[in-house]
């Protein structure tokens, strides 16, 4: 932006003013986005479900509904006999498409038309205006997120089918143009009713189109009240919470015992989507938009804003990101790879139960609607701390502050020759050869003619018994036993042998003793061999030294043992621990380095009661949490927030399908609950709503097939 550029009307305002407003507009708009599908798709079921419910009881008995066609509400333009089934066809089957979001547009102009025609020729009922006013919506909107209609809207408005992109371009207009003026007609509608409740207004000729009975015992100042929020749109949310708040009222006190929860989901659509046309909320919004600055384009953003620059998009990095996005600040995230991986699911690529696009998200994808941040990708290798500049490929980049979330990667103790034998699991590419690695050593057992080759084969020892190693142990464990039963001719892979092997006296050391005990119960359930008090001296292409007297023929070594830190610490040239970690104070800041901060794996920070914080996913977004917090306090006041107290949540490990071990301190859980909850934990920290179905229909899959459906070996070498 050059000098000439006019001050934004947000410039003007106080940073307090600033920085909070932008905080509490995107918080709001980002739960609404969020619970948006939800309620859309909560709504369109309840609407489906009662008008299906109406169809079924006339189909169930066709005579009592053929006599209501010809005597009750009969229609001059339509035989009777005709009109019954034309209704009954549309009771039924539209209900259907409205509900999975299907041609939801029509499915609720034929459910509207018949309601329209019920109410103006048969009894005039409440129940019929509210699900007329609701379906109006649906015509004008369409479905929302979990539905066929926006599945597939982005293909078929490229199409070469027929007409397909003329009713695009017509969806797109009713959506943008005439979806706001529905919203204006409900509140209008809404208001006059009310007017007419307080006698404000007679309507007697249309009082069959006013749900005048559902206010009914509504005083006269609180009606007139409420009816002018709604005429002049303002503060819409909460004019629906408080009509939602009044009908409550009347129904507990027994004033309306047939009250529904219709006229609750119309006020849910006005709090979620607004007051639509000619309303002050919408021109605060439009106000909001053009001088607060919230959604513009990255190049639009104010140079003068601070810069933050991000490394790292694991779950500290994204954390951090998430927090500072609602604040006036331009951010930079940058990664070396384009996409954000949950770690804790790797090893279920690694044992074939998962695909990487299960456990990935494109990290672009989830900043797509926050035009402050820029994500980049490249690998940084050096950062000067005094010209506050970072070096990543050929570029450099300066910020104003840098938080470092760099994670970590596999240490081999000074043993980095026995890397090639011994893969580990910190990337997708590590679970994706790792997995080629398991599936190619039973293929070749299989094709082998040498007994000893096929038990060296059939040979698998995991290196470290934490919870990686123990998640692979089971995993594999299972994989061999049920995954790939009756696959093969000349070998059983039931008979493979799995050897977890722990330098320490126990499995799982940092959860309690009876834990530990549980799980290697379970493991030993499963066939696996444990080896406690076993140092790894060796590891060779076909063999595992153990101490100085025990070999493992092996050709299937996995290392899950230990991890050193990114080399963050020698880009600045700061103080590290034994584990290459940054040393950091109190406020996670990098020792002499008071605008770097490091989060995560890259931080050596005691802030957990005086003691190092774990390398947990919960620590890394705690301590990205807390960092944003930090900075946008010191956008308010200049001032610095309490020190970094990490709040453990609790640790998880599971055994294969049926077991797991859950420490919350407070609680201790082992069996089949753990691992019910295990999964419902790890389901919850996925990120993006295709993530959670995706691992959740293959859980499903497996769990009662006993099949693994990623069973692929990928690369050069498939066999021998």
């Amino acid at each position: 932006m050059t000098n000439d550029t006019p001050v934004l009307q947000e410039e003007k305002l106080s940073p307090f003013v600033r920085v909070t407003l932008r905080i509490w507009v995107k918080t709001y708009r980002s739960i609404l986005s969020l619970i948006s599908p939800f309620f859309d798709l909560l709504v369109r079921f309840l609407v489906a479900q009662a008008i299906f419910r109406s169809g079924i009881v006339k189909l169930s008995d066709w005579d009592t509904a053929l006599s209501l066609s010809r005597f009750e509400y009969p229609v001059s333009w339509m035989a009777p006999d005709t009109a019954a089934v034309v209704g009954v066809l549309v009771e039924v089957l539209a209900p259907i498409l409205l509900l999975f979001g299907l041609f939801t547009r029509a499915a609720a102009l034929a459910i509207l038309l018949l309601l329209a025609i019920s109410q103006t020729v048969y009894i005039p009922i409440d129940l019929n205006l509210w699900l007329i006013a609701i379906l109006g919506w649906y015509i004008f909107r369409g479905a929302g997120g979990f539905s066929f209609d926006r599945a597939l809207a982005g293909g078929l408005g490229q199409s070469a089918l027929p007409l397909a992109q003329p009713i695009m371009r017509t969806c797109n207009f009713l959506t943008e143009k005439l979806a706001p003026v529905w919203l204006l007609f409900v509140r209008l509608w809404l208001a006059v009713t009310l007017f007419v409740v307080a006698e404000l207004v007679q309507a007697e000729a249309s009082a069959i189109w006013l749900p005048l009975a559902s206010f009914e015992g509504v005083g006269s100042a609180l009606a007139i009240g409420l009816g002018v929020f709604l005429l002049i749109g303002l503060v819409m949310p909460l004019v629906s919470l408080a009509l939602i708040l009044v009908l409550s009222t009347l129904a507990v006190m027994g004033l309306h015992p047939d009250l529904t929860l219709y006229p609750m989901l119309l006020f849910g659509l006005l709090i979620i989507f607004g007051a639509g046309l000619l309303s002050i909320d919408r021109a605060v919004s439009g106000w909001l938009e053009a001088n607060i600055l919230f959604d513009r384009k990255y190049e639009d953003v104010p140079e003068h804003w601070p810069h933050i620059v991000v490394v790292g998009a694991g779950f500290g990095g994204l954390a951090c990101v998430s927090k500072l996005k609602n604040l006036p600040v331009r951010i930079t995230l940058i990664d070396r790879h384009n996409y954000h991986l949950f770690q804790p699911l790797l090893y279920q690529i690694a044992t074939a139960a998962l695909s990487p696009a299960d456990v990935a998200t494109p990290i672009r994808g989830l900043f797509r609607s926050d035009g402050n941040v820029r994500v980049l990708l490249g690998e940084v290798s050096g950062i000067d701390s005094n010209a506050k500049r970072l070096t990543y490929g050929d570029s450099q980049l300066e910020y104003d502050h840098l938080v470092l979330a760099t994670g970590a990667s596999h240490s081999y103790f000074g043993k980095d020759e026995w890397a090639p034998f011994a893969p580990g699991l910190k990337t997708i590419e590590d679970g994706v050869s790792v997995r080629g690695h398991v599936l190619r050593a039973f293929e070749r057992a299989e094709a082998s003619s040498d007994p000893v080759r096929i038990d060296r084969l059939l040979t698998f020892v995991i290196v470290g018994a934490g919870p990686t190693g123990v998640e692979l142990a089971g995993a594999i464990a299972e994989l061999a036993h049920q995954g790939l039963k009756d696959e093969y001719r000349r070998i059983d892979p039931a008979k493979a042998r799995i050897i977890l092997v722990q330098s320490g006296e126990r499995i799982l050391p940092a959860f309690p003793e009876d834990l530990s005990a549980h799980a290697a119960a379970s493991l030993e359930n499963l066939g696996v061999e444990i080896r406690l008090k076993s140092r790894v001296t060796n590891i060779e292409a076909e063999r595992v030294q153990i101490g100085e007297d025990t070999g493992i023929a092996t050709e299937t070594v996995l290392w899950a043992a230990g991890v050193v830190a990114s080399p963050a610490g020698k880009w600045l040239g700061s103080e590290t621990d034994r584990a290459g970690r940054v040393i950091v104070d109190q406020h996670l800041r990098v020792t002499g380095h008071d605008n770097v901060y490091a989060i995560g794996d890259t931080a050596g920070s005691n802030g957990w009661d005086g003691n190092p914080v774990p390398g947990l996913a919960p620590a890394a977004k705690q301590a990205g949490a807390y960092v944003a917090s930090s900075i946008q306090k010191q956008l308010l006041d200049d001032r610095q927030i309490a020190p970094f107290a990490y709040k453990h949540q609790g640790s998880l490990a599971t055994i294969g399908r049926k077991s797991a071990v859950a420490d919350f301190g407070f609680v201790k859980l082992h069996g089949a609950l753990a691992w019910w909850l295990w999964g419902a934990v790890h389901v919850g920290f996925l990120s993006g709503m295709r993530n959670r179905i995706s691992v959740l229909v293959n859980w499903i899959w497996s769990y009662f097939t006993l099949q693994q459906g990623i069973r692929l070996i990928t690369g050069n070498n498939s066999g021998e």
